[in-house]
């Protein structure tokens, strides 16, 4: 990827280290300050949805470590992810840690940046096309839309504990869009919950696997029949689960790839 020198930023300096987002999968949704950054790195902290594509913007001789995590599979503990960021910058190494996604946005990226600071690492965050808001528009579901959806909400569907101890009822109001991350393990769970605390059995809803990629697969159900549907599919994480009237739209608005 070249980047006409107007657009440059300042290089990535030795010591420092770069939270940057890789966006939810397809490599051309990379920021222009990730790639530059990508471009310069010493050394890359790497996560398991970062895709080949952006890893080989990477120069060659750049250090690679992966630690990734999946449900109940962790490369690496958080603190220990933490304390390698600050050693490799501590080393005098220009450090990205990619995340796939946007740092911020249930990439943990607030308590890598927390531990940064606290011990005089210079840092910088690069964010990324979060996957709600990406995977969304590629499966042609707007998040938010006059006639359906007034506000949206984005949640985690697997909290620190292992629970789903959500707060269901501000979840479960009208006129919005929920959007859960990481729920595609405890999806039957969560619409029941979602339904027992108001929302109407037939609420168009959705999970979207490996968005914005060639793989992508979008299911379409509504909220009383979508775990089932998933199931008898195959649907496995990494997906996104989508709810709300705006799913409705879905048909008439999907432009890239198969759908269910």
């Amino acid at each position: 990827m070249h980047i006409p020198d107007d657009l440059l930023r300042s290089p990535a300096q030795p010591g420092t280290v770069y939270l940057i987002g890789a966006g939810p999968g397809a490599p051309e949704l990379l920021t222009l300050r990730a790639a530059q950054l990508l471009q310069q790195a010493d050394a890359v902290v790497f996560d398991n949805l970062v895709g080949a594509e952006i890893m080989s913007l990477l120069p060659p001789e750049a250090e690679r470590v992966y630690v990734g995590k999946k449900a109940a599979d962790h490369a690496l503990p958080q603190r220990d992810i933490n304390a390698l960021l600050i050693r490799l910058a501590q080393a005098g190494k220009r450090v990205v840690r990619l995340k796939g996604g946007d740092p911020y946005v249930f990439g943990r990226g607030g308590e890598e940046a927390g531990d940064l600071a606290d011990a005089g690492i210079p840092f910088e965050v690069a964010p990324g096309v979060t996957a709600a808001s990406g995977i969304a528009a590629y499966a042609g579901i707007p998040l938010t839309h006059r006639d359906h959806a007034q506000a949206v909400v984005f949640a985690t569907g697997y909290l620190k504990d292992g629970s789903v101890a959500l707060d269901w009822p501000m979840l479960a109001r009208p006129r919005q869009t929920v959007v859960i991350y990481m729920g595609i393990s405890r999806l039957a769970e969560i619409c029941t919950q979602l339904m027992a605390h108001g929302l109407a059995a037939r609420t168009p809803a959705a999970v979207v696997r490996h968005g914005t990629t060639r793989e992508q697969r979008v299911l379409t159900r509504p909220l009383d029949t979508l775990a089932d549907a998933a199931r008898e599919v195959g649907i496995k994480p990494p997906a996104l689960l989508i709810v709300g009237e705006v799913v409705g739209l879905q048909k008439n608005l999907c432009w890239f790839g198969p759908s269910d």
